[in-house]
């Protein structure tokens, strides 16, 4: 499996996503209608430009739930690893492994910071 297995995936994946698009554009039906190409939300025709400027204090708090959000997902792997980590290695020998429970609390004290930060910038504050 060397450079020829990769390159004939990417020429597999590069062929199945352009026949896709190339079947959609012979099969379906094409209609010139004006209103096809008008911003469209929650069912109400929007008024003046779509362009307007959101407040970042928005953006800042996405990015914060998605940080910790993932932080759930490293989670996870961390405990099915412990669990193993702390099994009687040995008959009759009762030795408890606390690298994992190490790991964890550097890990939580990162995005404890991180948080504390955010706090500390008024990234939290809902506007």
């Amino acid at each position: 499996m060397g450079s020829s297995a990769i390159i004939l995936l990417i020429i597999t994946g590069i062929a199945f996503a352009g026949g896709g698009i190339l079947i959609s554009k012979a099969i379906a039906k094409t209609s010139k209608n004006i209103n096809k190409g008008q911003p469209y939300e929650c069912g109400v025709p929007t008024t003046g430009t779509s362009w307007i400027q959101f407040n970042v204090g928005y953006y800042l708090f996405a990015l914060i739930f998605l940080v910790f959000d993932v932080e759930l997902v490293f989670m996870y792997p961390w405990a099915v690893v412990v669990k193993k980590m702390s099994q009687v290695h040995e008959a009759g020998s009762q030795s408890v492994n606390f690298t994992g429970l190490f790991e964890i609390v550097i890990f939580m004290f990162i995005l404890f910071m991180g948080l504390l930060y955010a706090w500390r910038k008024g990234a939290l504050k809902w506007m």
